[in-house]
């Protein structure tokens, strides 16, 4: 850090989030508005609220419906009551009372673990052995096959209900 004074990134960070003008002090005009917000903190429920807010940036002054209108993906995720009245109206989304927000987890030991119970690897596949084998997926892509998915999904289950799977692993 030779070529960095020590106060610079210390006092721009400090004034980002002051503003919440995120970019240069000196452009001004440039920089992204309102990026960073002070929490609030008059109630809990409107702190969780506050914290379940999303915004779409685009202009308030604009007459489109669809960037207001909630989508039919959006059931469940989006509260359909809660949005601020005026310029705002539908711009500012908040996500639903029993919607959370996933990390997600690592697919290599959900492989592996299906790999010892039986799980035959796509690249080792010959369709003609199987032609009715089931397709595995994990994440969206194909990982192998398998001869009895029944088992395979039971196995999983009784895994995951014994929290060695992370409870955020979805069978379908």
């Amino acid at each position: 850090a030779v070529g960095i004074k020590p106060g610079t990134l210390s006092n721009g960070l400090k004034y980002s989030l002051a503003t919440g003008n995120w970019g240069d002090q000196k452009k001004a005009m440039s920089s992204t508005a309102g990026v960073s917000q002070v929490l609030n903190r008059y109630t809990f429920a409107s702190t969780l609220s506050h914290l379940r807010r999303t915004n779409t940036p685009i202009g308030r002054d604009g007459k489109l419906a669809k960037p207001r209108q909630l989508h039919n993906t959006h059931w469940g995720l989006v509260c359909p009551a809660e949005t601020p009245e005026g310029q705002a109206c539908g711009l500012v989304k908040n996500l639903s009372l029993m919607c959370y927000v996933s990390v997600g987890s690592p697919s290599e030991p959900l492989i592996e673990f299906m790999i010892n119970r039986g799980m035959e690897v796509v690249e080792e596949y010959e369709p003609l052995r199987y032609p009715h084998a089931t397709k595995i997926f994990v994440n969206g892509v194909w990982v192998g096959i398998h001869q009895d998915p029944k088992h395979l999904v039971n196995q999983v289950l009784d895994t995951r209900r014994k929290s060695y799977l992370q409870y955020e692993v979805s069978l379908i």
